[in-house]
């Protein structure tokens, strides 16, 4: 009779379990209540299990989208798409007339049959571009299967948004921007005539709301994280090793280079940025470059940027000083920053060697992640995080979580680079065990966040 008695337990128990999750139908098999379609004139089409979008010519994004808005929730579906049409599931977006027009924007769970392979990546529609390519995890690249159902799990709580497909871990960020919004099914812009017709389903669309630390997936916490809160570290960052190298509040660290104290002049900190502020008519109120206290040898460096219209600036590493030349001025290679639309040195150098994340008047830019030369920059306004990672001599260039540059500063390939560049001058240029790290003032506005580090 015990045995009888805790059976039923046990079973009571996983079935209250299971129900603690009140999991809410978005679809209800036979019209689409509690939706409405915004931006294009793609068609969806309706079977008793599944909405189906269909590609059209001459028409821009088309979103299919709940009337009601979601803060934090647990979402999935099933999806499945034609080879040749890329499309997105919306979470927490917006439409705002204000706003371009009413143009949805917000996160995108990315849908991407092609080659590329970056479903179950996060896409900030129409505001930011990719927040993470799947550039930077391989393994959820081989998540997403082609011709069949593919189920989607995605999680917003609080600013982490994470991703499976399949059960595979794709996505991990952290994003403060829009903590609430409606959820969206998109038919995307197609440009030629064997796109026409092409199809997406998605069907089993449910969300929970409440108790979601029954319905969230433990795992995912070994993929790449990358984290856009202002000058703030996330737990999984600490326990890797990383740490603010600028605190978001004083020149704490930091100082003006060949010198020993922070400039008076030509550098503000306002509201949780450093600037760089504009002085090339006040020569008088720039105030130079400036350097870490502190040398780094193997290390991985991220920040924040955002240029002004026709802002030119760059970090510079491995940076020796020399206490016998002018304050505020120092060598070393240079992850260059600049607006290549519009400032003139786009167009210096060979090649395109002195625009944005090249390695300066050495190395060109390019994508290598996607295997092309758009670097998907973001334009002068808006925030682009940069990362670069040295090892052993072997040092790297990232741009939004894109490879752009990849070199060993002891090869003799580097040498020769050096030998036909601007630094041929310079003693052992690049060649030092460690060096500070550099902001470089070339008198246009620049803007600088969530500067952190870990040394490898």
């Amino acid at each position: 009779m015990r045995t009888l008695v805790t059976v039923c337990l046990i079973t009571l128990v996983a079935v209250n379990s299971l129900a603690q999750v009140p999991w809410k139908n978005l679809y209800n098999g036979k019209d689409l209540k509690g939706w409405v379609k915004r931006n294009g004139n793609a068609d969806y089409k309706l079977t008793n299990t599944a909405i189906i979008g269909v590609s059209q010519l001459n028409t821009p994004n088309t979103f299919l989208c709940t009337e009601e808005t979601y803060g934090d929730f647990v979402l999935e579906m099933d999806v499945k798409v034609e080879p040749g049409l890329n499309s997105g599931i919306q979470i927490r977006s917006l439409s705002d007339p204000a706003f371009n027009n009413g143009r949805v924007h917000g996160y995108q769970i990315e849908i991407d049959p092609g080659d590329r392979a970056w479903s179950g990546g996060i896409y900030d529609e129409a505001r930011n571009g990719w927040l993470y390519p799947l550039s930077i995890n391989p393994k959820g690249q081989k998540a997403f299967k082609n011709g069949q159902w593919n189920k989607y799990h995605i999680e917003a709580i609080g600013p982490r948004l994470k991703t499976w497909i399949n059960g595979i871990p794709c996505a991990n960020v952290l994003d403060p921007q829009t903590a609430r919004g409606f959820i969206a099914l998109q038919v995307h812009q197609i440009k030629r005539e064997d796109q026409n017709g092409l199809t997406v389903q998605w069907r089993n669309i449910r969300i929970a709301t409440e108790n979601l630390k029954e319905a969230v997936w433990s795992g995912g916490e070994d993929i790449e994280e990358v984290n856009y809160l202002p000058n703030q570290l996330s737990d999984n960052e600490k326990r890797k090793g990383w740490r603010l190298l600028w605190d978001g509040k004083t020149p704490a660290g930091w100082r003006v280079a060949n010198g020993d104290n922070f400039p008076t002049a030509g550098w503000a900190i306002q509201d949780g940025v450093l600037k760089v502020l504009g002085s090339k008519k006040d020569s008088i109120r720039k105030g130079g470059d400036i350097i870490t206290d502190q040398s780094f040898a193997n290390f991985e460096l991220e920040l924040d940027f955002k240029l002004t219209t026709g802002g030119n600036s760059g970090v510079k590493y491995f940076v020796v000083e020399d206490r016998k030349k002018k304050p505020g001025t120092g060598a070393g290679p240079e992850f260059q920053i600049l607006d290549d639309k519009v400032h003139p040195d786009a167009k210096e150098g060979v090649n395109g060697n002195r625009t944005t994340g090249s390695l300066y008047d050495l190395i060109t830019a390019e994508n290598l992640s996607e295997g092309n030369t758009d670097k998907r920059m973001n334009p002068p306004g808006k925030w682009n995080k940069m990362r670069i990672v040295s090892k052993d001599g072997h040092v790297e260039h990232w741009l939004n979580n894109l490879k752009l540059v990849e070199y060993d500063r002891y090869s003799q390939i580097f040498r020769n680079l050096v030998a036909k560049s601007k630094y041929n001058t310079y003693p052992n240029f690049a060649q030092a065990s460690s060096g500070h790290i550099l902001f470089q003032d070339h008198g246009d506005e620049v803007h600088f966040r969530s500067i952190k580090i870990r040394e490898l």
